[in-house]
């Protein structure tokens, strides 16, 4: 029984190793449609909550704001590439406002503590909104702004350009989903 038992754990070993190595594939927003980037802690929850989001096509987990291309989620977890654990959001702009996703983006994510969010600890974990252009640039920092006000606490949340988005390993994506659920 113990070596079956240890056999067992040997393939599931293995499949983790096989399955990091599959990387989800980025979708791309389509015509008509835009792309916001958050960081909220782990990057599960800031996915599941913009899944419920209306006007929200599609979300997906990885990793951007880092040093190096192509980081795996053991990296990332070591904090020791910049990454931040992050969720790009394709969204259609005529059924949601990007003004829109940065309130339910304050709502979702505690600002006021730096590295960290919830139980998660470390800069793999912080909170940020990575700016695609000017003008969600101008509404980011403007709603920061209102939050600070309204929480009257040093707000930790980064504002910064996007740059490259690493999706995560295909077993982050949907990880919460009701789908992954199911029995």
């Amino acid at each position: 029984m113990r070596r079956v038992l240890l056999s067992l754990a040997a393939l599931v070993v293995a499949a983790g190793i096989a399955a990091a190595a599959q990387m989800a594939p980025l979708p791309q927003p389509g015509p008509g449609q835009a792309v916001a980037t958050f960081a909220g802690g782990c990057f599960w929850c800031t996915e599941s909550d913009f899944d419920h989001m209306p006007g929200v096509i599609s979300t997906t987990s990885g990793y951007t704001g880092g040093q190096i291309a192509n980081p795996t989620y053991e990296q990332v977890s070591a904090g020791d590439t910049g990454h931040a654990e992050s969720v790009q959001v394709i969204y259609d702009p005529s059924k949601v406002s990007y003004q829109k996703l940065l309130t339910y983006y304050w709502r979702h994510v505690d600002p006021t503590v730096q590295d960290q969010q919830f139980c998660d600890h470390g800069n793999q974990y912080r909170t940020a909104i990575f700016v695609h252009n000017d003008e969600e640039r101008k509404l980011a920092e403007a709603s920061k702004k209102e939050v600070e006000a309204e929480l009257k606490k040093p707000i930790y949340t980064q504002i910064v350009a996007a740059g490259p988005f690493y999706a995560a390993e295909e077993y982050h994506q949907d990880i919460l989903s009701e789908e992954s659920h199911q029995i």
